[in-house]
């Protein structure tokens, strides 16, 4: 069997390793050459609830697989400190999976913007990005193209479900994503903004095959550190993202030119005319078999790319018009 591999590191070593999980991170202690991955997966069910059986540690790899239980962590050659994204749902979770639809699931996570207009201009949210444009460091992959469009992607829920039982990621990645982005590459320069840190964006798209995709390249990524914080009087304050950031540093894209996907509408309340809500993909293991929404939105994309000036467009109602050019047809 794999874990009995002679070891000779003592087994009083000891070191610890970092487990992130639903935006949050959790540090897993005194990890020794004896410890074996079954060890790790019951010190992460005490901290987080997840049953073994129910994580996947996306990162964790022993001669270029999944390590079975019994494996030792010392022969994983991991750092101190080493951090490992895991996926996963709790019990409770599973048990009602049935009985929630998502219908429900996106009224829980989202409001009607009743606030938007007021929001858009108001001088201490205007200074915010300001200061973002200022102080915000983008690290370009890609330069951008002459006379492209620009499509802002979020990841969580929108290219791909960070909660959901999977064996790999490829398994929680939303259907068609791939080709979505190359559709959309011919014609906008693509950046992913995520409300989490810039290292797991990485890890997230270097694990969906993102980052190295030959038919399509990404500009850039976001992270949280470019959001701003607004005050809402129903809801308190909120963390969006304001698109005047790109604009600011990169003056070819403006309202007229931009789109902004994301499965939260509050996410682009600085934005609400250049902000398309897509449903949201969650419970990847029963839906990713049915879910087209990546294909009816890369022909949306492309429909309206030959627009000279967006803001004429209601993104709110982007499915029922490439249903009417089909009927066109």
């Amino acid at each position: 069997m794999e874990a009995t591999e002679d070891v000779e590191t003592s087994s009083t070593t000891t070191s610890s390793i970092v487990v992130k999980w639903s935006g949050k991170e959790y540090r897993i202690e005194s990890v020794t050459s004896t410890t074996k991955v079954s060890d790790l997966k019951a010190q992460i069910f005490e901290l987080t609830g997840v049953h073994p059986s129910r994580q996947k540690l996306l990162n964790l790899k022993y001669k270029g697989k999944t390590p079975n239980d019994d494996v030792l962590l010392s022969l994983l050659q991991l750092k101190a400190g080493t951090k490992i994204m895991m996926v996963g749902s709790l019990e409770q979770e599973i048990q009602t999976i049935t009985e929630i639809k998502v219908d429900q699931t996106n009224i829980i996570d989202d409001f009607d913007i009743s606030e938007e207009i007021a929001f858009e201009n108001r001088e201490e949210y205007l200074a915010k990005v300001a200061k973002r444009v200022a102080n915000y460091e983008v690290k370009i992959m890609n330069p951008p193209r002459e006379g492209k469009r620009c499509l802002v992607l979020d990841i969580d829920y929108t290219l791909f479900d960070h909660r959901s039982v999977a064996e790999c990621a490829n398994e929680l990645m939303r259907p068609f994503l791939h080709e979505f982005l190359a559709t959309a590459y011919e014609y906008y320069d693509i950046i992913i903004w995520s409300a989490t840190s810039m290292k797991w964006i990485v890890e997230k798209m270097r694990l969906l095959g993102v980052l190295d995709n030959p038919a399509y390249k990404i500009m850039f990524f976001l992270d949280s550190g470019a959001m701003v914080s607004v005050h809402s009087e129903k809801y308190g304050v909120i963390d969006v993202k304001p698109l005047g950031v790109i604009w600011g540093k990169y003056p070819q894209y403006g309202p007229h030119n931009t789109v902004i996907i994301d499965d939260l509408r509050r996410n682009f309340l600085l934005n609400p005319k250049n902000g398309l809500k897509i449903k949201a993909f969650r419970k990847s293991h029963l839906n990713r078999d049915k879910d087209r929404e990546l294909v009816h939105l890369a022909s949306y994309l492309v429909k309206i790319a030959t627009l000279n000036d967006f803001s004429v467009l209601e993104h709110s109602e982007w499915y029922e018009y490439i249903q009417s050019e089909k009927t066109k047809r």
